[in-house]
């Protein structure tokens, strides 16, 4: 054998699982303060497990929930009950994510640590116990590098999408009213040709409108009894948890001059007595995070920028509209 081969194969390992753990670390040390946390949280009724359709807002993918108390059931049909995106390492990943993720941590980390590859699984000291680590070593190599090209390749976005939700995203213009539907925060959304099983009304684009600048107001504020007439509990949940943070941390995140820029219906439909309404939204905003004490700027940025984010209301007869998930777009 030419152990030669050896710390190559090692080397070649630690770099595909450090590429494959790098995105996540990324998004999670970017993620934007505002509210949300710049994470996908919520639920979206049965359809919580499905990707939202791509919109003209929205024409990429959505991000699967970090967080969310819906749980994938047998009530639900068989796009709505998995992942809209799995992996190798990914959560359901089954066997090879098992495998995957038992190896390398008995294995790699055991080795790193003068261990031996299976030094915390009682150890092979044989030549046919090095043998079979290093034929291991390959197979997990060989499977998560054709997991990663496959992830890579091009795909049509939600090609798993639930049929039931109608003919697509409805077509995107502009009125003749100065650019859209709402005034409040001086945007718009388009509608015309979408067939949704739901009628969505221009009432409802002013009340999706209204209810971007009043969360992000009450968020800024941390006013959490405001927040509970705009959104729902589980989505307080979060709210209350991402200020803990804060207030941990002596910060405050202050979003101002929302602006909504472009919204598009991605779907709308019913479930029981409740109503959802899923919206791509483009929205301008300034997002930054300060001291408590001094007001000094800890992160973010005192310009203008830019967001697009999907979200989702949800409504029970004779109650207004609650924001009952956010969703960001890949």
């Amino acid at each position: 054998m030419n152990f030669s081969q050896w710390p190559r194969t090692l080397v070649k390992t630690i770099a595909v699982v450090l590429a494959l753990a790098l995105p996540t670390a990324l998004a999670i040390s970017s993620a934007d303060a505002r509210v949300g946390g710049g994470s996908s949280s919520g639920s979206r009724g049965s359809r919580t497990f499905s990707a939202p359709p791509s919109t003209t807002t929205a024409p990429g993918s959505t991000s699967q929930f970090n967080r969310t108390f819906t749980q994938p059931g047998a009530g639900m049909n068989s796009a709505a009950s998995a992942p809209a995106r799995g992996g190798l390492f990914g959560r359901g990943g089954g066997f090879l994510g098992g495998l995957a993720a038992g190896f390398l941590g008995a294995g790699l980390l055991g080795m790193l640590f003068g261990g031996g590859l299976f030094g915390g699984l009682g150890g092979l000291s044989s030549i046919l116990g090095l043998i079979i680590q290093v034929v291991l070593v390959v197979f997990v190599v060989r499977l998560a590098m054709s997991w990663w090209q496959r992830r890579n390749a091009p795909q049509a976005a939600y090609a798993g999408a639930d049929a039931s939700a109608g003919p697509g995203p409805q077509t995107s213009y502009r009125s003749g009213l100065g650019g859209g539907l709402g005034s409040g925060l001086g945007g718009g959304f388009g509608f015309g040709a979408n067939n949704a099983p739901l009628e969505i009304k221009p009432d409802d684009y002013e009340a999706f409108e209204r209810l971007l600048g009043d969360i992000q107001a009450a968020w800024s504020n941390e006013d959490v009894a405001k927040l509970h007439t705009l959104a729902t509990p589980e989505m307080v949940s979060y709210f209350e948890r991402d200020l803990a943070e804060n207030r941990a941390r002596n910060a405050v995140n202050k979003v101002t001059n929302v602006k909504l820029l472009q919204g598009d219906l991605a779907e709308a439909w019913r479930e029981g007595e409740t109503d959802y309404a899923t919206v791509a939204l483009r929205f301008a905003l300034t997002d930054k995070t300060v001291d408590r004490n001094t007001g000094a700027l800890v992160a973010g940025s005192e310009q203008p920028g830019e967001v697009t984010e999907v979200w989702t209301f949800a409504r029970r007869p004779g109650d207004p509209w609650e924001l009952s998930a956010i969703q960001q777009t890949n």
